[in-house]
């Protein structure tokens, strides 16, 4: 599973006690993959909760034991697109829903890739993926006209284009292993 249905008793000040109920989730991780001509790599993928086939960034779920995030980034990035970063460096942390579940998502920036050797078979909403490299300023204008609305995908194409607009070099970001955000009950 995914995810799991749970519910809290909270004490959460004198005389203040409820009862919360939130999806508690693996965590995941997301890889923005840039080239040297300035072009990101986006993948259309099937949701079927939402019932669309939306234009995102590679991504999956932090569900190996063991496996730290910056190695699950790259295989996740080799398995759906093809492409092997050389580097990967941390551009975002997320909650994406802080309100209803407790998903973290760390983003990293991948740069230097190239062509992997590896081939996957893909299954399941995977099997009909597709991968496009779009320049970084098509993808913004596609965030900002609602054509690109996955909130993963959003968050990374704004946050690389204003480390741009800052005139700050890609080195000026968190490492790849740095430390990953605590989620309750789990660190």
């Amino acid at each position: 599973m995914v995810f799991d249905l749970v519910r809290d008793t909270v004490d959460f000040a004198d005389g203040v006690r409820f009862d919360r109920e939130y999806v508690r989730h693996t965590g995941a991780v997301a890889v923005l993959a840039v080239d040297a001509e300035d072009r990101v790599l986006l993948i259309r993928q099937y949701r079927h909760p939402v019932g669309h086939e939306l234009w995102e960034i590679p991504a999956g779920l932090l569900d190996l034991d063991g496996e730290a995030p910056q190695v699950a980034a790259a295989r996740e990035l080799v398995e759906e697109t093809g492409w092997e970063p050389a580097s990967l460096r941390t551009l975002v942390d997320l909650r994406p829903s802080p309100g209803g579940n407790d998903e973290v998502i760390r983003v990293y920036l991948a740069e230097g890739v190239r062509a992997s050797d590896e081939e996957f078979e893909r299954t399941d909403e995977e099997a009909e993926l597709l991968h496009r490299w779009v320049p970084l300023g098509e993808a913004v204008d596609a965030v900002l006209e609602g054509r690109l609305t996955n909130g993963t995908a959003v968050a990374a194409l704004l946050a690389l284009q204003t480390l741009r607009a800052r005139g700050r070099e890609t080195a000026s970001l968190r490492p790849a292993d740095a430390p990953f955000m605590a989620r309750p009950g789990r660190d």
